[in-house]
């Protein structure tokens, strides 16, 4: 039977809506930051009858977030950051359940990638909400008549925030964003022990590999490299960290790690994970080196980070061997694994970063949406952090959600801390 509704929409099937409802609920009871937050909302409405577009991984994280900013008041129009990390019961169910204008399709090809995202555009957004900058670098290259009426945006991820300060410094970015990535109850705990353990899920589901005793190789020692070299190490794999920063490298050699370029790790490794945001990090060279049975992924924002083009290209046949698991063979009868086409595999082949962990990265979204109405008449074309009392609050809410309370200085502390007459 089909399903109609009047809100606009491009889903795989409405009726795949009430199989995720209750997953939707499921990943609330693990988000009672951002259920504070949308109680407050309701009763304060910070940002009715705002246009907000989104441009976010649509999970049933996500799909609560979208809840709170309605509850707030916005008008919310919701596409896909990424074309394998849609789900696709998620997407039907913000349209059939919650009313959310959504526009998201598993596995959909480029051209319906950014016509959803002319979609949600077509609203005139007040407010952008990014994961990856799609929305602003499109605004900024073929919709810059929507820019007049932007008030500012969000950015989620450190792969768009890269991308938003390269337009800062070249003078470019013509409204302000707020890099949600940068606070500190966002990358160290999304990025480090939401990455490290999602991304470990997703190669785990697409393989169903032992990794204890395997050489696992990490491009990039960010908080992202930090976590999932400490939870691949938890599993008895052989860490080999490869980086470009001096201060990084040695934190990971520090940190237990061995420390090379990504050359000599190529011959090496059994399993290669990118997290560093940049192209071509595993290139045709290395992958000429490496040896026959080695998996490639990666877990940055973008499909850049491996050059699988030229993987195809240098490969004599490609085939399908699991749910995204790709096998190359090579002229000389090595066979190399990619996983989830290159694509962010903690979402390609798993379910992303665990709703505990996201309720602080969307607390995160949610108040900087709201400090972004509050300030739109002072912040110039500039790309923000969170300012620091909504981080610090944030902190303090999910670690009373835990039942942890922390000390307080006394009188005679803060006179201490705040005084330099008194010594040894």
């Amino acid at each position: 039977m089909a399903v109609t509704t009047s809100v606009p929409h491009d889903v795989t099937d409405l009726r795949l809506a009430d199989a995720r409802k209750d997953m939707i609920e499921w990943a609330e009871s693990s988000m009672p930051v951002l259920r504070i937050i949308r109680e407050r909302f309701e009763k304060e409405r910070p940002l009715d009858q705002v246009r907000l577009a989104a441009c976010l991984h649509v999970t049933t994280e996500t799909a609560n977030l979208m809840r709170t900013l309605k509850a707030g008041g916005a008008d919310v129009y919701l596409c896909a950051s990424n074309p394998l990390s849609t789900q696709d019961e998620t997407a039907a169910a913000l349209v059939s359940h919650y009313n959310i204008p959504t526009f998201a399709r598993a596995g959909e090809d480029n051209n319906t990638y950014y016509n959803h995202i002319k979609s949600v555009l077509d609203i005139s957004p007040q407010i952008t909400m990014d994961d990856g900058a799609d929305l602003v670098s499109t605004i900024h290259g073929s919709r810059t008549e929507l820019i007049d009426t932007i008030i500012g945006g969000t950015e989620e991820t450190t792969t768009g925030v890269i991308r938003l300060r390269s337009m800062e410094q070249d003078a470019v970015l013509r409204f302000p964003i707020v890099a949600v990535n940068e606070a500190n109850t966002k990358h160290y705990f999304d990025n480090r022990y939401g990455t490290g353990q999602s991304t470990i899920d997703g190669i785990l589901r697409a393989t169903n590999m032992l990794l204890a005793g395997t050489n696992f190789v990490i491009g990039g020692y960010g908080w992202c490299g930090r976590g999932l070299a400490s939870r691949a190490a938890g599993m008895g794999a052989n860490v080999i960290v490869t980086e470009i920063d001096p201060t990084r490298a040695l934190e990971a050699v520090m940190d237990g790690f061995r420390v090379m370029p990504m050359m000599e790790a190529a011959t090496i490794g059994d399993i290669f994970i990118t997290v560093t945001g940049d192209k071509h990090v595993i290139n045709t060279t290395h992958m000429a080196k490496m040896k026959s049975g080695a998996i490639i992924a990666n877990s940055g924002h973008f499909d850049v980070e491996i050059n699988v083009r030229g993987l195809t290209k240098m490969s004599e046949s490609r085939r399908t061997v699991r749910p995204y698991l790709e096998e190359f063979l090579q002229p000389d009868g090595r066979k190399l694994y990619l996983l989830g086409e290159g694509r962010l595999i903690n979402l390609a082949s798993a379910e992303g970063h665990p709703a505990s962990v996201m309720d602080m990265s969307f607390a995160n979204q949610a108040l900087s949406a709201e400090y972004m109405m509050l300030n739109a008449t002072t912040l110039e074309n500039k790309v923000y952090s969170v300012p620091a009392e909504i981080d610090a609050d944030i902190a303090r809410l999910k670690l009373a959600s835990m039942g942890v309370y922390l000390d307080t200085l006394t009188p005679e502390q803060e006179t201490y801390l705040t005084s330099w007459q008194e010594g040894t």
